[in-house]
C-alpha cells in the first residue's frame, strides 16, 4: 500500500481528537460556569469537526475512513478528559469525616487559606467531625496530602462546585459585587 492511503485516515483521527478533546473542554467550561471560554472553544470545535465530516462523507465507501473517524472520537475523549485534570478548573467541596483530632489538619488549612467549617456529628461508630472546605481543584491534591499526614483513618468526599460567591475563602481576593447580587437574587426568590 502506498503512503498516500494512510495520510487521510491519519489527519482525520489525529483532527477527531482535537474536535472531541475541544467538545469535552468547552462541556466542562459550560458547567463550571465560564461563559467566555465555551462559546469559543465551541468554535474551533464545530470548525473542525465540519472539516472532518466532509472528508470522511467524500470516501464514503472507506471503511479505514470510518475506522479513523471512531478512533479519533475514543481517544479524544480520553484525551479531553486529561487534559481537564491537568488544567483543573473550578473549585470544589471536599467533606471530610474523622473520629481523630482535627485540630493540625484545621491549623494546617487555614494557614492555606482554606475556609473550613467544622460540624460535630454521630456516625455509625460514634461521634466524628465532619469538616467542609471549598478550594481550587488545583489545591486537591495538596488535600488529600494533609488529610494523609494529619487525620489518615478519615472518609473523604469530594464533589464540584458551580459557582462560589465569596471568593475570600478559597483563596482569592473578596469580590464584593457578586455577594451583593447573589443575596439580591436570593431575595428576589431567584
Amino acid at each position: 500500500m502506498n503512503m498516500m492511503f494512510w495520510v487521510l485516515p491519519l489527519l482525520i483521527f489525529f483532527a477527531r481528537v482535537a474536535d472531541v478533546s475541544l467538545g469535552t473542554m468547552r462541556i466542562i467550561f459550560v458547567s463550571k460556569n465560564l461563559k467566555k471560554l465555551a462559546p469559543i472553544v465551541g468554535f474551533f470545535e464545530v470548525f473542525i469537526w465540519i472539516n472532518v465530516i466532509g472528508q470522511v462523507m467524500q470516501n464514503v465507501n472507506s471503511v479505514i475512513h470510518y475506522i479513523s473517524y471512531a478512533a479519533g472520537f475514543a481517544a479524544g475523549n480520553y484525551v479531553g478528559i486529561v487534559i481537564e485534570e491537568r488544567l483543573a478548573v473550578g473549585h470544589v467541596i471536599a467533606r471530610i469525616i474523622t473520629k481523630e483530632k482535627t485540630d493540625d489538619l484545621i491549623k494546617y488549612l487555614k494557614k492555606e487559606k482554606c475556609g473550613v467549617t467544622i460540624i460535630d456529628a454521630k456516625g455509625i461508630k460514634g461521634n466524628v467531625k465532619i469538616l467542609f472546605t471549598v478550594v481550587k481543584r488545583k489545591k486537591l491534591d495538596m488535600i488529600y496530602e494533609a488529610i494523609d499526614k494529619y487525620t489518615p483513618d478519615s472518609f473523604v468526599s469530594v464533589e464540584d462546585v458551580k459557582s462560589v460567591s465569596e471568593d475570600r475563602f478559597v483563596g482569592l481576593p473578596f469580590k464584593k459585587k457578586r455577594l451583593i447580587r447573589s443575596f439580591k437574587s436570593l431575595r428576589k426568590g431567584k
